[in-house]
């Protein structure tokens, strides 16, 4: 056993990097225990009476990676070892993981024993050679405190345990159980036929969509038609990441083909959306929101309430206007899943979303990010349009994008070690001359996001990979590529000068 334990993949928002360099078996048992430790510590926090490990039980899944099984079996020992308690849900995506704490399962499965969080094996978006692991605990995703606690948690077992004999221990029980079905169930209750007429296409990337989206949707009442959902850890068609428009070239194809009225992808673990109009044109992530904001709002105005949407910096401000010039509560936060879901707790909205796809619904759901629960409200919609209009198109609900010009998100590479450094100084050279245009205000809640007079340009660091993430809006096209053009060039330039710079 190594003196220290690797504990470089720890993030923002969850554990994740390259298998098996960065992520691996003995992290993960070791991040097992920590995780039941620190469980333990929450529960004793709030109690009279100290906890036993053997009280807990905790559900685990895994994405479709060829390694997920390897690391899913050295978790589960690590739970186990600590006397705490499993049920298995094997390949599943990460928002049955989530549904797992909410959904009634069977006591003789249980025993009795209540869902105390989800471990979710995953790395989602990210390219086949990397993985990693979601955690949630009293229904709710871990923020960036508590995956640091976790992390010192994760260290002191492993500094605890003996040589060789950490495998050998087991002391909790460990059983299956078909979370799929339970969902399944549970959702086409929830909208029974409203599918009926409407045709999809649905891309599951090779990924965990396939094993339950084509088969929910069909239950709903819709026309699918499938691409890719038999899961295979290579990504052997495409990369599962529906926010890079290169990899949505087949369903875009497979939609005008079909005639259908549109077309839903999902990324590597489900909990992010990718949509395609019935033209074969993709729908940005805030242009989606807005579809769902809208439609909850004129929900909600007859019983006079004012939903609360939150989004993160990424966004257009035409997403924030809109909501609030048609009677909702629009909220800017940080990009994160995690951060998401704290700021949707904290203001009590009832509904979010990212650039990237997460939707999070908390009317009539759950709150969490669930992109094939996403679908079923996505259908409903177009549904209910379609009874209007036979001839509906989304395109017809994200009209007041047309008055602005958006650039697609760009993506510089900048190691981990000088984002901060860099961002410092983009700050300081920040101004009015360097953009030619007006500066209204610099928001720094994630990144830099700097309001123009006719529009926006932003820089943040990605919380899951070595990149600076940017995006751009403007009145004209030439405007936003003036903004595009001047930050990137700049932040470039300061990139090279601290790679270059010897410490």
């Amino acid at each position: 056993m190594q003196d220290i334990l690797n504990t470089k993949a720890f993030g923002k928002n969850d554990i994740r990097g390259i298998f098996p360099s960065e992520v691996n078996s003995e992290l993960f048992f070791y991040a097992a225990k920590g995780y039941v430790n620190w469980v333990q510590e929450q529960f004793n926090k709030t109690s009279k009476e100290r906890i036993s490990a053997q009280d807990l039980l905790f559900c685990v899944c895994m994405d479709a990676r060829l390694h997920s099984k390897e690391l899913k079996d050295s978790l589960i020992q690590g739970i186990l070892s600590q006397g705490a308690n499993v049920i298995d849900l094997g390949l599943a995506p990460t928002p049955l993981g989530y549904y797992s704490e909410f959904a009634k399962i069977e006591e003789s499965v249980t025993e009795g024993k209540t869902v105390n969080g989800a471990l979710i094996i995953t790395a989602s978006h990210n390219p086949s050679e990397y993985n990693g692991l979601k955690m949630t605990f009293n229904k709710a995703s871990l923020n960036e405190e508590q995956i640091k606690e976790v992390k010192n948690f994760t260290i002191k077992a492993f500094e605890n345990s003996k040589e060789n004999s950490y495998r050998t221990i087991r002391c909790g029980f460990d059983k299956k159980y078909d979370i799929i079905s339970n969902y399944c169930d549970k959702i086409s209750d929830m909208f029974d036929k409203i599918g009926k007429g409407i045709k999809i296409v649905v891309d599951s990337a090779n990924a965990t969509g396939g094993i339950v989206a084509p088969q929910l949707y069909r239950e709903l009442g819709c026309e699918v038609i499938e691409l890719f959902s038999e899961p295979d850890g290579t990504f052997p068609n495409h990369h599962p990441n529906p926010s890079d428009e290169k990899t949505l070239d087949d369903i875009k194809k497979a939609v005008v083909e079909n005639k259908a009225d549109f077309g839903i992808a999902f990324d590597g673990d489900s909990d992010r959306i990718g949509v395609i109009n019935s033209k074969g044109k993709m729908i940005s992530g805030d242009k989606l929101l807005l579809i769902y904001a809208l439609d909850l709002i004129n929900e909600l105005k007859s019983r006079g309430e004012i939903p609360t949407v939150v989004s993160e910096v990424k966004c257009s401000q035409v997403l924030y206007d809109t909501i609030n010039q048609n009677g909702g509560n629009a909220i800017m936060h940080k990009t994160g899943h995690g951060y998401i879901k704290s700021k949707m707790k904290e203001t009590g909205a009832l509904l979010a979303g990212e650039m990237s796809g997460h939707i999070f619904f908390k009317d009539r759901y759950f709150g969490y990010d669930d992109a094939i629960y996403a679908g079923c409200r996505l259908i409903e919609i177009v549904a209910k349009n379609k009874k209007v209009n036979p001839n509906f198109d989304l395109d017809e609900l994200i009209k007041p994008f047309n008055n602005v010009y958006l650039s697609h998100e760009v993506r510089l590479n900048c190691p981990n070690e000088y984002k901060k450094t860099v961002l410092d100084e983009l700050k300081e050279k920040i101004s009015d001359e360097l953009f030619n245009s007006k500066i209204k205000e610099i928001i720094t809640i994630d990144g830099l996001r700097i309001i123009f007079e006719d529009g926006f340009a932003l820089i943040r660091q990605s919380n899951t990979e070595p990149v600076f993430t940017l995006r751009f809006e403007a009145k004209t096209k030439e405007q936003c590529e003036n903004y595009q053009n001047t930050l990137c060039t700049l932040t470039d330039k300061l990139v090279e000068k601290w790679a270059n710079t010897k410490v």
